[in-house]
């Protein structure tokens, strides 16, 4: 497995496009805090399998991402997406949503 694929979902939410993207080594897990479950399976993120350029296109053009996983997160943060204060971790994973308004 590379470690520069990622498992990505594109679906339209009320007009905008949405992407859940997950770094894909971590699909299959299940990460717990706090009571909070969030379970990275492969029916909800894998959608499809793509390399990091074809993601970074889609960051760009996305209206909202969910990102899961330390290498798309640093990428978001990298284009200037958001900030390391937006970062949530969860059992040590980040996570970063990401909300662009368009005029």
């Amino acid at each position: 497995m590379s470690l520069d694929q990622y498992a990505v979902r594109t679906t339209r939410y009320q007009g905008s496009v949405m992407v859940d993207i997950c770094d894909l080594d971590l699909i299959g897990t299940k990460l717990e805090q706090d009571g909070l479950v969030v379970d990275l399976t492969r029916e909800y993120y894998q959608q499809q399998v793509m390399e990091l350029v074809h993601a970074k296109e889609l960051l760009n053009k996305c209206d909202i991402a969910n990102l899961v996983g330390s290498r798309i997160v640093n990428h978001a943060i990298e284009l200037k997406m958001a900030k390391e204060v937006s970062i949530k971790r969860i059992s040590g994973v980040p996570f970063l949503m990401i909300y662009k308004f368009r005029h």
